[in-house]
This record gives C-alpha cells, sequence and structure tokens, in this order.
C-alpha cells in the first residue's frame, strides 16, 4: 500500500532538509577556512575543552602557555576549539588594529550572554543600533569636569584606606591588601556612581563584594562546560541555583539605591556644555546614577530598566577592575625597591610635606607615576583578554575568517610581545617615556581595549589609580612577600591572583 505524504508534508520535508543542509556546508565551510590557522591539536566534538582547568590559575596557564608556543609561528593568532565552535586568539599588533579599529564587527563574543541575567543589555554587552545610542547618550557623563569633582572622593576614600593601613604597618604579620583595595574601590565606586556612602572599608566585609567574586567565578566555569551553555539545563542545575542567590544580592543592592536616589531632590545638570566651569559651577559631586535619573525624565524611553543595566555594568567594572590595578601595581612596585623609590620621590616633589589632597594639577605633573601604572597594566592587566562575535568575514593575515567566529582579543599575551617589548616579563616604567612609545605599534598596548568599543571610564579609572597610589606611598612603603608563582595570577573575569591574596609588608615613611 503506497503512502501519500501529500504536498504539504513533502514541502515541509524539503524545507527542514535544505536547512540542515545550509548548516552542515556553513560548519563544513568554518572548520575548513578555520583549520587553516595553527593550534594545538583537537580532539574530535570536544575540541581543546579537555585541557581546560577548572582551576582558574590552571587553566590560565594552559592558554598563557599555548599562546607563547604559538606565537613566532603563528605570527600573533592561534586557533583553539571550544567544543564545536572554533575562536581565534589575537595577540599580534596588527591583527589587533584590524579587529579593534573595526565599527562593523563591535558584537561581544557568545559567551558573554552568560553574563547577561547580571548585567542585562547595558553599554558593556549591547550591540548594534542600541550600542551606539547608549554610547552616545552616556559618553558626557564622562566628561572631564564631572570627573574632576570626584577628586574628592578619590582623596577620601584613599586616605580612609591610610589608616586602615596605618594599623597594621611595621607589624611582622603580612599584610593581605587585595581586599583593604577591593573595599576602597567599592566604596569609591559607590559614592561617584551612586552618590551612597557604603562604608566598605569600615565594616570590612561586603555581601556584594562575595556576591561578585561568586558570580564571576561561576560564569567562567559555564564558559568551559557546554553542557551549561542553554540556559534551560543551566537553571536547573546547583550552579544555576547559586547564580540565581547571588543575582539577588547583587541587583537587590543596586536596585535599593537607584530607589532611594529616586526619591530624593532632583539635582540638574547640564551636561551637554563643554565649558568646564560652567558644569562644575552648577553642580557638587552629582553622581552618575543622578545624571542617569535625569535622562530618564527628559526621556523616558530610557527606562529604570536601563538605568538598573547601566548601574550594574558601573558597579562591575568601575570597583573591581581598577582594585586588579592598584593591587597589582603596589605588587610590582614591592618587588621593586629602586622603582619604589624614584616614584616616591616624584610624588614628594609634587605634594611636599603636606596632608593636602591631590588635585588635578597634581596628576599631570605625575610623569613617573603615569609610567608606572602604564606598565603594571601591561604586565598585569586588569582585563587579559576581551571577546569578539564577526557580523561578517573577515581578512586575517592573508587568510579569510569567517563570519560568527569567536575571536579573543588576548590583551595579556599582546602585552608580552617581545618584538615590541623587549624582555617582557621585567618592570621598567621607562618604557612608557615618550621616546620610547613613538617606536611601539600603537594597537601593541591596549590595556581599556581601544577603537570605537574602548573602554568609556578609562579617564576615571586612571584617575582613581594615580590618585590612590599617590596617596599610599607619600606615607607608607611597600615589600612584596611573594614571588610571581606564589601569587598565581588567573584570568576569571578579571585577572586577579587565584588564592585572592597579594601579602606585603607595609612600612610607614619618615
Amino acid at each position: 500500500m503506497a503512502i501519500d505524504f501529500g504536498l504539504g508534508t513533502t514541502a515541509i520535508i524539503f524545507v527542514v532538509t535544505s536547512i540542515m543542509m545550509y548548516y552542515l556546508a556553513r560548519c563544513i565551510r568554518i572548520f575548513v577556512l578555520i583549520s587553516k590557522f595553527h593550534g594545538p591539536p583537537a580532539l574530535p566534538i570536544v575540541g581543546n575543552l579537555h585541557k581546560f582547568s577548572d582551576d582558574p590559575r590552571e587553566h590560565f596557564l594552559y592558554i598563557t602557555g599555548v599562546l607563547d608556543e604559538y606565537r613566532e609561528k603563528s605570527g600573533g593568532i592561534m586557533r583553539l576549539w571550544l567544543g564545536p565552535r572554533p575562536s581565534l586568539y589575537i595577540y599580534g599588533a596588527k591583527h589587533m588594529e584590524a579587529l579593534l579599529n573595526n565599527s562593523r564587527n563591535i558584537r561581544k563574543a557568545f559567551d558573554y550572554s552568560f553574563s547577561e541575567p547580571w548585567l542585562g543589555l547595558g553599554l558593556l554587552l549591547s550591540d548594534g543600533k542600541k550600542w551606539f545610542q547608549r554610547r552616545k547618550m552616556l559618553t558626557p557623563t564622562f566628561h572631564f569636569s564631572i570627573l574632576q569633582n570626584f577628586m574628592d572622593v578619590f582623596n577620601e576614600q584613599s586616605k580612609i584606606l591610610t589608616k586602615k593601613l596605618d594599623a597594621v604597618k611595621d607589624q611582622h604579620v603580612p599584610v593581605n591588601i587585595l581586599p583593604l583595595v577591593t573595599h576602597c574601590t567599592l566604596d569609591i565606586i559607590c559614592d561617584t556612581a551612586m552618590g551612597k556612602h557604603t562604608n566598605a572599608q569600615g565594616e570590612g566585609d561586603s555581601e556584594y563584594v562575595r556576591a561578585l567574586k561568586g558570580i564571576a567565578a561561576l560564569i567562567v566555569f559555564r564558559r568551559k562546560h557546554p553542557h551549561l551553555w542553554m540556559d534551560e539545563i543551566f537553571s536547573r542545575t546547583k550552579v544555576g541555583s547559586q547564580q540565581k542567590k547571588y543575582l539577588e544580592v547583587l541587583h537587590g543592592f543596586t536596585k535599593s539605591m537607584i530607589q532611594q536616589r529616586l526619591h530624593e531632590p532632583k539635582k540638574l545638570v547640564d551636561i551637554s556644555s563643554s565649558d568646564d566651569g560652567a558644569i562644575a559651577g552648577k553642580r557638587k559631586r552629582v553622581a552618575f546614577l543622578d545624571l542617569l535619573i535625569q535622562m530618564h525624565r527628559e526621556d523616558p524611553s530610557f527606562t529604570l530598566a536601563d538605568i538598573q543595566e547601566e548601574v550594574d555594568t558601573f558597579m562591575f567594572e568601575g570597583h573591581d577592575t581598577t582594585a586588579s590595578a592598584i593591587s597589582w601595581s603596589l605588587y610590582l612596585l614591592g618587588l621593586h625597591q629602586d622603582v619604589q623609590v624614584r616614584l616616591q620621590e616624584e610624588i614628594a616633589s609634587v605634594l611636599g610635606d603636606t596632608d593636602r589632597h591631590v588635585t588635578t594639577d597634581d596628576l599631570a605633573k605625575f610623569s613617573y607615576l603615569t609610567c608606572v601604572v602604564k606598565e603594571a597594566l601591561r604586565i598585569l592587566p586588569a582585563v587579559p583578554s576581551i571577546g569578539r562575535s564577526l557580523d561578517s568575514d573577515i581578512i586575517l593575515d592573508g587568510k579569510l575568517v569567517p563570519k560568527e567566529t569567536n575571536i579573543v582579543l588576548g590583551i595579556y599575551a599582546l602585552h608580552r610581545d617581545p618584538g615590541q617589548f623587549p624582555d617582557p616579563d621585567q618592570f621598567d616604567p621607562d618604557r612608557f617615556l615618550a621616546d620610547h612609545t613613538l617606536k611601539r605599534h600603537p594597537y601593541a598596548y591596549v590595556p581599556f581595549s581601544a577603537g570605537p568599543r574602548n573602554c568609556i571610564g578609562q579617564r576615571f579609572a586612571m584617575m582613581e589609580i594615580k590618585v590612590t597610589l599617590a596617596n599610599l606611598l607619600r606615607r607608607f612603603s611597600f615589600k612584596s612577600l611573594q614571588t610571581v608563582e606564589e601569587v598565581k595570577p588567573a584570568g576569571l573575569m578579571i585577572l586577579n591572583p587565584a588564592e585572592s591574596q597579594i601579602l606585603m609588608k607595609v612600612s610607614k615613611r619618615n
């Protein structure tokens, strides 16, 4: 008996078969094109994931190790397979420029979506029209005149940190500098972004910081396990349930401050003006949240949910990254006493024997401090890598890279290119003297990314880092008590010690 499938059923089979053939052809094309790039051997289906460790230090050592191994033969492009997904690690300056200086391929890599339940589609994670509009809208909030009014916050909170260190100075017990600095930067971002005094330094512990560290670890864990990539599966796991608890803390913290700010008297600021004096004269320490609320009131299409996205993004990017940069700077100075002494001499020449606040005029005079911070961010960048997903085919090193390829921009490895930075593991701030920087490729050093999607808050971060370091080093000397192997830098979302410890001896200066 013949079976009559009918025209409708035949059409459905044809459509389904065509779709399957299209995706199969696309997968074959991607496989063939990506296989032309150098990279470590991969297994079927799992790719290189069998080499990925859940231990953050071991994983970091594996990635940095294979990048070094393939640097010369690959020219700064290396292939890895994340299960069935191809990734290209870019860590050569000319290739970095081709990616970063491109206004089309600005979409974040697929695994950034794991951060979306936390950060939403704010400035960090959005793309396309929404990102361009949001970037244009938020850029004036980082105007120098507004940042200038945060100098008091940077000074006040860093001086609280000096008091904390004053209580533990000259003791035989090592001081773990990382949590002290982290609480300081949390107080700074809460005051500047939220207009809220949180006293994290006074309390000595923070549920928000614990939740932030926890969710960051979960996001990185999820990246390494393809069976957790689907939200439907992840939400039903133990780690998915743990993430919900972290989100309750993180979102509860920021939502309460938004609601509190909404019910306070309005603060009007003209952020469209470029007249520094005019802006500064109309306001006193208006937080970023005040500016976002004003935008919402002037344009209701910028909703409270949009404010929440940006606030959560500011809170994460604005305190954990700077805490990493300040802590690693102190660590490197503690290993290189000659650099520390030279820097302290510069700070003394600018500030004298006073206890006054550091000013923006002072920052302009701290030429060696600027070199020190830049060199610290070269050796131990707060963000060791960033990701992109290609929206169109591109050519790299004469080879075609297909659309949808996952691109990892390896900042940590880029900064260790011996062709750009001779003896790259040596801490040498003089690398950033003007006559040296002119000889390097402009994309050999990108601690805050570069191009159209560079970090909108990099000026804020540099001001905060330099003010904090100046206030610490004018009062104390630091000696690091761990080698690099002992402190174990590890790349989670932020480059931090694997065991969350940077142990130092802190001495009061005469």
